[in-house]
């Protein structure tokens, strides 16, 4: 989300189902949409080197029935799928929100309770899905839309059955391939926090003998837990080596995607080079990577792009999440450039 329209009439608001709610949102949103990233912003991606783009999306741009949702937003997707195409880039197109809130995070559109694995929510998401593949699964996208993502980060805990999502995805994964006309779009699955290889036979299942179609997207932070918060950035780096194993496993049986990776980590760095963690320091001279980016000394600069270094080694081919960051345009694009500046 950004911050930046959260003022206002819409301070109050603390999703998208709130912020929709109030008065004078659907203006609101399309000065949002039109402005919060540009062709421009996928032309300077362009020129990286990046060569993929994952976008998301909520049900309601293409069902908002009983809901204070506004749609919309599937027409400015469109736009990003043609400038991406005018550069030469691919899009994975990801359904974010999912009736009902798969995780109870904002990032769902609805945060609180997560009701998504109600039957009426899980039919309406397959309802949904099939409206997408219908119209990004067509021929004439195959050149641009390669991958159809059917839900981002659903939870494994509380009112989630790890069990329940993995039927739900033969399912949805069935429903998807029979509205397709591109036969070699990869119907992609969050792995639901479990690790890709939880996945190995549902994609055996669904796969079979032919082309790999089905593909797990697992997200991989250091940032989150308690434990990633004692590391050294050292230690940050050998965690993330440490994954290419189950990586490399998983994508010998299904098409594994890293769809959010961070250069973030809660680490200080000290004069020496050493680094501790942390996002408060008292020695001289020691900085934190808390400290606004455009503040970083060359320490933590050297930091930073080790341990991206140290990922992109691992993932090879990798999605970074995200270009744009809350509350200051361009900080993430910003970001990327100085860092690859360093490599």
């Amino acid at each position: 989300m950004n911050p930046d329209a959260f003022t206002g009439a819409f301070s109050s608001a603390i999703d998208q189902y709130t912020f929709d709610s109030i008065s004078g949102s659907s203006s609101a949103l399309e000065k949002h949409w039109s402005t919060f990233f540009t062709e421009s912003d996928i032309q300077t991606l362009a020129a990286t080197g990046l060569n993929a783009l994952r976008i998301p999306i909520g049900y309601w741009a293409y069902d908002n029935a009983d809901t204070p949702y506004q749609k919309g937003a599937d027409a400015y997707l469109e736009k990003a799928i043609e400038w991406a195409r005018n550069c030469g880039m691919f899009v994975w197109v990801d359904l974010h929100g999912s009736p009902g809130s798969q995780n109870g995070f904002d990032n769902s559109g609805q945060a609180g309770e997560v009701n998504w694995q109600q039957p009426a929510n899980l039919a309406r998401s397959i309802s949904v899905l099939k409206t997408m593949a219908a119209k990004y699964g067509k021929a004439a996208y195959a050149d641009v839309v390669i991958g159809l993502e059917l839900v981002n980060e659903p939870i494994s805990w509380d009112n989630n059955k790890f069990s329940t999502t993995q039927s739900w995805a033969e399912d949805a994964y069935a429903a998807v391939k029979a509205e397709v006309e591109n036969e070699n779009m990869v119907i992609v699955m969050h792995d639901a926090f479990q690790g890709a290889g939880s996945w190995t036979e549902v994609a055996q299942k669904l796969n079979g003998d032919g082309p790999k179609t089905f593909g797990v997207d697992t997200h991989l932070y250091q940032l989150f837990t308690d434990a990633d918060n004692t590391l050294t950035q050292a230690e940050h780096i050998t965690t993330a080596c440490g994954w290419a194993e189950n990586l490399a496993s998983a994508n010998a049986v299904m098409p594994t995607y890293v769809g959010e990776w961070s250069a973030a980590t809660n680490i200080c760095v000290n004069p020496d080079g050493s680094t501790t963690a942390g996002t408060s320091c008292s020695t001289e001279g020691c900085q934190c990577q808390s400290a606004p980016f455009d503040d970083w000394n060359v320490g933590m600069v050297e930091q930073v792009r080790r341990f991206v270094e140290a990922q992109l080694d691992v993932f090879e081919s990798s999605s970074m999440w995200r270009w744009q960051e809350e509350g200051c345009e361009g900080y993430i694009g910003e970001k990327w450039r100085g860092i690859l500046g360093f490599v």
